[in-house]
């Protein structure tokens, strides 16, 4: 994600020619499927061991809020650097409606394969210009994707957070050991960095857009 981040960057700036188009060329738009693939089926492998753990409703809320708080930061942020495509319905605000729904759909167990599925092809099914909208495009049955920097709707996204959900669950009751077994110690700074997640999230566009910035200001 960073390393895909920073690329952007570079692109935005002209710091590369010729410049990429993140937006139409398979190149990028694939990587940018696996990245939040990745994310929201690691979202959901952590609300089963947070479930598995015990985890009540005040803490979940207490977390749920700081995503839904970045969510806000992500919106105002993108409207000073981005006008004409801020970010209304990203990444952080699907987690933070996906969260909601996949723990109250945890107890389905192995229906949330099923589930899954739908959502995932439910957008190919049902299109409509109502859902165009930026009122309405979060829920993901739109007949095209709208003009934003970010993009991550409830559909088709929720089924790859209820995906992740399931595996975790099946994981934790079948091979608990590859969610809760020792990390090796190459991988420690990766554990580290999924333990302050939201954090790395927020922080590493501004530092690497402000290091860039500071670049071109001293190169010109």
């Amino acid at each position: 994600m960073a390393l895909f981040h920073f690329s952007f960057d570079l692109s935005h700036f002209g710091l590369v020619q010729p410049r990429q188009n993140f937006y139409a060329d398979p190149f990028w738009t694939s990587q940018r499927t696996v990245i939040v693939s990745l994310f929201l089926a690691c979202a959901g492998l952590g609300q089963a061991a947070a479930l598995q753990a015990g985890q009540g409703w005040p803490r979940f809320w207490r977390r749920w809020a700081q995503v839904a708080a970045c969510a806000v930061l992500v919106s105002a942020g993108s409207a000073l650097m981005f006008p004409r495509s801020w970010i209304s319905f990203g990444v952080l605000h699907g987690i933070a409606l996906m969260l909601v729904l996949a723990r109250l759909a945890a107890p389905l167990g192995w229906g949330l394969w099923p589930l899954g599925a739908l959502c995932v092809a439910l957008p190919q099914w049902v299109q409509d210009p109502w859902f165009d909208t930026r009122w309405t495009n979060w829920l993901g049955l739109v007949t095209h994707k709208p003009i934003t920097e970010d993009f991550v709707p409830l559909l088709p996204w929720l089924g790859v957070m209820l995906w992740g959900l399931a595996a975790g669950q099946w994981l934790l009751v079948h091979r608990r050991g590859v969610l809760a077994g020792a990390v090796p110690a190459a991988l420690r700074p990766l554990a580290l960095l999924g333990r302050w997640s939201l954090t790395f999230y927020m922080l590493h566009q501004p530092l690497f857009i402000g290091a860039l910035m500071a670049w071109i200001a001293m190169t010109r």
